[in-house]
């Protein structure tokens, strides 16, 4: 019953001369009908949701932190390499494969993804390569609480800030996801930081191995997979070898304790001409190399062996989970 029936209700009370002790029962009674009337019609309407909160981009400084597999909301954080989740030919730390700075379509292209690998690289390991296999840098001058990046202008041509596009990807081995993020530069670009350290290329570096940017002005320093300081301020420079696999040779890789590339174990990455033998013979179950390598399942490359033509995300589908002792880079 609607409650502004009521009076109407009343009305022909008297009108019909209800007798006085039905209407005693019968006011309350048609009061009680009207007010669950009016709560039933408030509980049949369905208010609208609230709108979920939004992030709020962040300003100059600030850091996005890892959510759900993702730094700044948008991006991809991924467990791999860039071969072993197939990404395109020519994008990314693939799309300058020398070092310099990337310009037009292929600054575009280089900042699809990002890949940080542990690694090693003349004298320093562990340290973080992207990609194309070089090096990785910090700056004393940067901060890593808040994470700022004071590197702009000519300096950014020198080191080049490695920045990641809305939406893109950024591929990890051997580094822990709670160690990467990213910071909004001063030109609105995303650089990627590791422990909190906004990360750069050095412009000199032209090829795998190449530390040319270590100790520069006492203020440059190779990148650790925990954002440390890698090696001492003098570097090193790897010379390719000649390789025996169907691509370039590699000069020097990283063996994970678990497949996948996992960072929930431990790494040890190797790299020098010949014959090495693993520090931790007998434990890897993925291996990720930037080019042909021979692996051996005895000390100083003798036993049962495997030419690998680069990345290979578990080694027990080529029979050498736990099995690598020793490795071979030309």
């Amino acid at each position: 019953m609607d409650a502004e029936r009521l009076p109407d209700v009343l009305e022909a009370e008297r009108t019909w001369e209800i007798p006085k002790m039905m209407r005693k029962h019968l006011v309350p009674l048609v009061a009680v009908m009207a007010a669950g009337t009016v709560a039933l019609s408030a509980c049949s309407s369905t208010p609208e949701a609230p709108a979920p909160a939004r992030a709020s981009a962040p300003a100059g400084g600030e850091a996005t932190a890892p959510a759900n597999d993702a730094v700044g909301g948008d991006l991809a954080l991924l467990s791999g390499t860039a071969k072993s989740n197939n990404s395109a030919a020519n994008t990314g730390d693939w799309a300058v494969p020398n070092g310099g700075v990337a310009a037009g379509a292929a600054r575009q292209s280089s900042q699809r993804w990002v890949q940080l690998t542990a690694s090693r690289a003349g004298d320093l390991n562990p340290v973080v390569v992207n990609g194309a296999g070089l090096t990785l840098y910090r700056f004393d001058k940067d901060s890593n609480n808040p994470p700022t990046s004071t590197c702009n202008g000519e300096c950014a041509q020198t080191w080049p800030p490695v920045t990641v596009a809305p939406g893109g990807k950024i591929f990890i081995a051997g580094i822990k996801k709670s160690k990467v993020g990213t910071v909004r530069r001063a030109d609105g670009t995303r650089q990627v930081t590791i422990g909190g350290w906004p990360v750069y290329r050095f412009a000199k570096d032209t090829k795998r191995g190449d530390t040319l940017g270590q100790g520069v002005g006492g203020t440059w320093f190779g990148v650790t997979p925990a954002g440390g300081k890698a090696g001492a301020p003098e570097g090193g420079q790897e010379t390719p070898g000649t390789g025996n696999g169907t691509t370039p040779p590699a000069t020097s890789a990283v063996f994970f304790d678990e497949a996948n590339f996992s960072d929930n174990g431990a790494s040890q990455g190797v790299a020098g001409n010949g014959c090495q033998n693993l520090a931790r013979p007998g434990v890897a179950s993925s291996v990720a190399a930037l080019g042909s390598l021979k692996i051996w399942a005895g000390r100083d490359c003798t036993g049962r062996s495997q030419v690998i033509d680069g990345d290979v995300a578990d080694l027990a589908t080529i029979g050498f989970d736990e099995a690598v002792v020793s490795v071979r880079f030309n």
